[in-house]
């Protein structure tokens, strides 16, 4: 007799597996979350080394355009390491403008990793090596501006880089706090139904019901102008997630209504399972996939409410720095017509709002990996 064949073992493939391997194949998906992931760990982790300068540093090159690398000098000369030309002001007494022109008798190296102002690296490291820069202990008057300079000399780079720890963290501590809320607030709404649904949908309908952007503004203007920057901010992040939290209550609700009857959860509460244990082990995360999508899509909202805000001056206040109080320094036509480079925070704010759409379209699909491929 022959022996019988050993039995094969059964791979299966699990749903996370599943959704990794579909996400991985959307090339879209994928450099949205690189650049994410890429922008959070320069903008929150690591502005004070990428930037050359630290938020309070000042120069006398006020509103100074942007200085620009050379490797070939004015006599012909090429130079294997990149350097910089000073400035030299000039006044235009008929306009009465400044105006800067290159110094070609002046020429500093940009190094990689030089000295330059002290700082705390994850505000507990104290380093003051930075990305790039000059040598600023042999040349203290030279300065490398990117990006241009503002009207108190500071480079514009650093400011950007600055500002977007401040709102990137805002769009994603707010909705955090917004999925807190609009989950919890769903489940007890599709679960018991009755009074307590009631109460929470009338709710969100009267939030609802104002218009976004003026109720942002009366909220953030009660807000006492003695409060310190750091309670602004968190105020600020609070109100963003207590008007927002309606629409993902009501969809999270209306997940409820539809699972809350299948024979899992039926045979859980003849089990003797309490509310607790049925909604937030059994009912929702059934609804999870939903809820990851609808905030990856959500936080640019967030991030542009806040700068909205910071813009008006009802938001984020100096010295405290984001890209909305950026965009308040451009808010004028002088300031376009004389410092254009001050808007360089627009292209930074589209490419966020940009990558965080293109990894929540990549995400529904993920998240349903036994759809059409």
């Amino acid at each position: 007799m022959t022996a019988p064949a050993p039995k094969q073992k059964q791979v299966g493939q699990s749903y996370l597996s599943l959704v990794w391997w579909k996400f991985k194949r959307n090339r879209v998906a994928l450099v949205g979350g690189i650049l994410l992931v890429s922008m959070y760990v320069s903008f929150v982790l690591l502005p004070e080394f990428i930037s050359p300068y630290t938020l309070t540093h000042t120069s006398d090159f006020t509103e100074a355009p942007a200085t620009h690398l050379h490797f070939v000098d004015a006599e012909g000369n090429f130079h294997a390491r990149p350097f910089i030309y000073g400035f030299e002001q000039k006044l235009d007494f008929k306009t009465r403008a400044r105006t800067y022109v290159e110094d070609t008798t002046k020429m500093y190296p940009i190094y990689f990793f030089p000295r330059g102002d002290a700082y705390k690296l994850f505000g507990l490291i104290p380093l003051d090596r930075h990305l790039y820069g000059v040598d600023q202990a042999t040349n203290p008057d030279a300065v490398v501006l990117l990006m241009g300079s503002d009207a108190l000399g500071r480079d514009w780079f650093s400011r950007i880089m600055y500002g977007g720890r401040l709102s990137l963290m805002i769009g994603l501590i707010g909705q955090v706090l917004t999925l807190t809320f609009g989950t919890i607030l769903g489940v007890m709404s599709g679960y018991y139904g009755g009074a307590v649904d009631q109460v929470i949908q009338r709710t969100t309908e009267f939030l609802s019901a104002f218009p976004e952007i003026p109720l942002f503004m009366a909220l953030a203007a009660a807000i006492p102008q003695y409060w310190s920057q750091l309670t602004v901010y968190f105020m600020l992040t609070l109100i963003l997630s207590f008007v927002r939290w309606g629409g993902l209550a009501r969809q999270v609700r209306g997940l409820i209504l539809s699972s809350r009857e299948r024979e899992y959860v039926l045979a859980a509460k003849s089990a003797g399972a309490s509310d607790a244990r049925l909604m937030f082990r059994h009912l929702l995360p059934g609804t999870m996939s939903h809820v990851i999508v609808i905030a990856t899509l959500a936080i640019p909202g967030m991030i542009l409410a806040e700068t909205a805000l910071s813009w008006l001056g009802l938001g984020i206040r100096p010295p405290l720095t984001s890209w909305g109080t950026l965009l308040q320094d451009a808010a004028t036509v002088r300031a376009i017509h004389n410092t254009p480079w001050e808007l360089w925070t627009v292209p930074f704010i589209l490419l966020t709002i940009l990558a965080y759409n293109m990894l929540g379209d990549g995400l529904r699909d993920a998240l349903d990996p036994y759809g059409a491929r």
